[in-house]
């Protein structure tokens, strides 16, 4: 086995953990949204699930361990990605926070500040800032 073949098996672990995480915290109701259901199939696609896993994952998600990204940058980054695109399918009012408050409470960000990271992000990705900006301003919310 090359070096790449297991680079590119981490990383396809790495991006189906991640994505059963995110259908964890979809499911914390017991269903998903059709909203959510949307945002899934995209996730999916933009993260090179195959049918056949995410059939797996939605059917027992609990089979994947919840590890969110350790550092705060790698977060604000996973933050980042997915904000663009819960803004990009155009989830509409309430059911766009509350999809990005459950993700962003997956990535690990605390439940007391949840709120405003998320209105923060979504108004970050509407002014269509890069992802430097997007970190900058996130860390300097507060000042």
């Amino acid at each position: 086995m090359s070096i790449l073949d297991l680079f590119n098996i981490g990383f396809r672990k790495r991006n189906e953990d991640h994505f059963a995480t995110i259908v964890k915290v979809a499911m914390d109701d017991g269903k998903i949204s059709d909203e959510e259901k949307e945002f899934l199939d995209r996730l999916a696609r933009n993260l090179d699930i195959s049918e056949a896993k995410y059939k797996t994952i939605l059917k027992d998600f609990n089979s994947h361990p919840i590890n969110p990204p350790t550092s705060y940058n790698r977060r604000l980054e996973r933050l980042y990605d997915l904000s663009r695109m819960v803004f990009v399918d155009h989830i509409k009012g309430d059911h766009k926070e509350i999809l990005l408050r459950k993700i962003a409470i997956g990535l690990g960000f605390s439940t007391e500040n949840v709120k405003y990271i998320v209105d923060k992000a979504l108004s970050l990705v509407n002014e269509r800032v890069d992802l430097s900006t997007f970190i900058y301003e996130i860390k300097n919310m507060n000042r």
